[in-house]
């Protein structure tokens, strides 16, 4: 009886210190190497891809924002505020209909096929005011001139990014707004195109919120 109560006790001691070892290593030790590494090496990606202006955090590189005016009474779609570059559309966002107390960012796609007359008509209507909004006095877009991304929402719905050719199509129409040469914008949008990465994967981009923190410097020392 002693023996058998003797080696519960030693089995129950064996597996206890297997627990607080393997907690140890895993729950703590583990998670702080790959921690330290990650903040080493990797710390902006580790910390959410922070990018910062005058000191603070105003978003991420990942996770594209919205630049509209205010909502006019009555209004339900805001209008964008057209001094800022413009990202792509965010028709695949959804709406926060369970906790209406925070006003959330909701992911997601359209789930639109090709041939949805919603689809085609979100398009035709996405042209016609890229059209209008970037026609600028002596600078008429014309419809050739408007990139896919211009007037489609990506899978996401919350794309950081714009091709060069969305960007460049924007450029008479932000220095109008702005007060500020054709030149000095167009000069921006080349020095925040990203080419593809390790050079052939995928294309060049334009991250629109570290442009539209460049410009605002721009705008405020001109």
């Amino acid at each position: 009886m002693n023996n058998s109560v003797s080696n519960t006790a030693r089995l129950l001691w064996a597996g206890l210190r297997a627990l607080l070892v393997l907690t140890l290593v895993t729950g703590v030790i583990y998670p702080l190497v790959v921690t330290g590494i990650a903040q080493g090496i990797f710390s902006g990606k580790a910390n959410g891809s922070e990018i910062k202006a005058d000191g603070k955090v105003v978003g991420s590189s990942l996770i594209g924002q919205s630049y509209n005016l205010p909502l006019k009474k009555g209004q339900e779609t805001p209008d964008p505020d057209l001094k800022w570059f413009q990202g792509r559309p965010q028709n695949g966002l959804g709406t926060n209909s369970i906790n209406t107390q925070y006003s959330l960012i909701l992911s997601g796609a359209t789930n639109l096929s090709a041939d949805s007359k919603v689809l085609v008509q979100q398009v035709k209507d996405a042209k016609a005011a890229v059209i209008k909004d970037n026609s600028v006095p002596g600078y008429t877009v014309t419809a050739s001139q408007v990139p896919a991304d211009a007037v489609t929402s990506s899978g996401s719905g919350l794309d950081p990014d714009i091709s060069p050719a969305y960007a460049d199509l924007q450029v008479h129409r932000i220095a109008e707004k702005n007060g500020v040469s054709v030149a000095q914008v167009q000069k921006l949008v080349d020095e925040h195109t990203d080419g593809r990465t390790l050079g052939f994967i995928g294309e060049p981009t334009v991250n629109v919120l570290d442009l539209n923190i460049a410009l605002k410097s721009l705008v405020t020392k001109s």
